[in-house]
């Protein structure tokens, strides 16, 4: 079977390797007391379906020249990473509770120097997709057939990089790249179309010569789908994925505190309690 191709006992299975990544998440931001528990939690299902069905990767030889790249180019939500990488078998799930700590590998923002499975190392947003083109471009003059996929915030695409970058997978036909805008709505500053709007993003992404495909980013099917259309594309694909920020706990969603905030040992327990309550979907 194609790791693109899936069955509902995939879509169950991956729906219950979520729900752990989410516990995950806000338990290591809470042992951290810092962190940004919002946007990671928008992107789980995606980064769920890449890292437990869809990336031809190997946790055994993390470095492997032919495995599939991913790049979380919003490196703020690292803990969505961090906790999949760590399910999947790159390094000890305890791990996960050293979050932000001296001398952690985990710190604030990913750091390839020191995680096993990280492609790239983020910190400033709007580096990510221009990293991926390279990798992709690389991919294509040595004739390796792995795919390279960026996952990008839809605050983090008001940055002109992101277009220069765009345009140019255009212009060397990169169909082996796919970037992922995490359309949850809000960033750091308030409601993302507040503070610059963003759309019509399908109409922008086209017009720098890209294929499109929208999907609900919290249904698992949806998701697996997107991911097998993308690959299928003649030209580089941008997934528009509609989240909310948040996702999975009620007191998050679509709250602006929540982009960069600690749950209290009280919010904690609300939060894993409605996580194992699968409140998902």
């Amino acid at each position: 079977m194609s790791q693109y191709s899936f069955t509902q006992k995939d879509v169950v299975r991956l729906e219950a390797q979520a729900q752990q990544i989410r516990e995950d998440i806000i338990a290591m931001i809470h042992a951290a007391k810092a962190g940004h528990p919002g946007g990671s939690l928008s992107a789980v299902e995606m980064v769920t379906a890449l890292y437990f069905h869809v990336l031809n990767i190997d946790p055994q030889n993390p470095d492997w020249p032919d495995r599939d790249r991913f790049i979380l180019s919003k490196g703020h939500a690292c803990p969505v990473l961090y906790a999949c990488l760590a399910r999947r078998g790159f390094f000890p799930p305890d791990i996960l509770n050293t979050l932000r700590q001296y001398k952690s590998i985990l710190q604030g923002h990913p750091d390839m120097t020191k995680v096993p499975g990280l492609d790239m190392s983020a910190g400033s947003l709007g580096n990510g997709l221009s990293i991926g083109v390279g990798m992709a471009m690389s991919a294509k003059l040595h004739k390796q057939d792995y795919m390279t996929y960026v996952m990008l915030g839809d605050g983090e695409i008001q940055e002109g990089m992101v277009w220069e970058a765009a345009m140019s997978a255009a212009h060397h036909d990169l169909k082996n790249l796919t970037a992922i805008v995490d359309c949850n709505g809000v960033q750091i500053g308030g409601w993302t179309n507040d503070v610059m709007c963003i759309e019509p993003l399908a109409d922008k992404w086209r017009a720098f010569g890209w294929a499109v495909v929208e999907t609900n980013g919290h249904n698992m099917a949806d998701v697996l789908t997107a991911l097998h259309t993308a690959k299928t594309m003649r030209k580089p694909t941008a997934i528009l994925m509609r989240t909310v920020k948040g996702k999975g706990v009620s007191f998050m969603e679509d709250d602006p505190k929540w982009h960069g905030a600690a749950p209290t040992d009280e919010e904690l327990v609300a939060a894993i309690c409605q996580i194992k309550e699968g409140g998902i979907m």
